[in-house]
């Protein structure tokens, strides 16, 4: 495997992505069909289409024999081993909302798991990138090491999750009662959230029913900074599921002691 190819490969993916996407961010004529048939609210928007229909073009010249797995078109077999990972918009509510803290998330994993990510903000203009070496972070004030803060204990953490509800009645509670033992509790972030946990800004993001392609990106990146991240039983979180992303180890035990009870 040349890693250097892959870096240079995820780059592209992300370069271009922005290019795609940023026309329709802002724009009032932006409209959001919803993929839930069941009275929930799940948006896409072109954008969206655009996005991940240009990275597949890009992956299928160069880098034909490795798969691909999507949000918008599903999964695409390779031989070599490695796929790509890729969530054009991860936070289409924020999107579709004006917010800048949706990102564009590529991933490259083998049989083992993510090893290589980027979180792009196109807007802003910030990428972080872990994996393979690397822990960078570039942006409008130039660039710098991504590291997260490491131990601190759980009452002078601070939490983001993305919804309120969290999950299930059950999951909800479990993150509630974690919420009661930190200094500061946030929402809303999507994906900019694991990439302020690399940046070294918080401690901890807790979420549940995350798919593969929301979660693998921040899983390089993270741990390529010093994080941790688990499912809430301590276990690898590769597919997705129920997250919990800690800064430093301290975090991380204490926020398992409560989030695995939940059944």
């Amino acid at each position: 495997m040349d890693h250097d190819e892959i870096v240079k490969t995820a780059h592209v993916l992300a370069d271009a992505a922005r290019e795609a996407v940023l026309p329709y961010f802002r724009n009032d004529a932006l409209c959001a069909d919803n993929k839930h048939g069941d009275g929930g609210f799940d948006p896409v928007t072109e954008g969206d289409r655009a996005a991940e229909r240009t990275m597949r073009a890009l992956l299928e010249r160069l880098r034909p024999e490795d798969g691909i797995l999507g949000e918008e078109f599903g999964a695409t077999p390779g031989t070599s081993g490695l796929t790509w990972v890729i969530d054009p918009i991860d936070g289409t509510r924020a999107f579709m909302s004006g917010a800048p803290t949706w990102g564009v998330l590529v991933a490259v994993s083998d049989h083992g798991g993510p090893i290589y990510g980027l979180i792009d903000q196109p807007y802003i203009g910030e990428r972080f990138e872990g994996g393979l070496g690397r822990a960078r972070l570039t942006g409008p004030l130039g660039e710098r090491t991504l590291r997260a803060r490491g131990d601190r204990a759980l009452s002078d953490a601070v939490l983001f999750t993305t919804f309120p509800e969290v999950g299930s009645p059950a999951e909800g509670a479990g993150f509630a009662d974690l919420a009661r033992h930190v200094k500061l509790t946030r929402y809303g972030l999507d994906c900019y959230a694991y990439a302020l946990l690399a940046a070294g800004h918080i401690d901890l993001v807790v979420e549940a029913g995350l798919a593969a392609y929301d979660i693998q990106a921040p899983i390089a990146v993270i741990e390529a900074a010093g994080g941790i991240v688990t499912d809430w039983r301590g276990n690898p979180v590769h597919e997705g599921g129920r997250v919990l992303a800690a800064a430093g180890r301290q975090q991380h035990e204490a926020a398992l002691a409560i989030l695995s009870r939940v059944p």
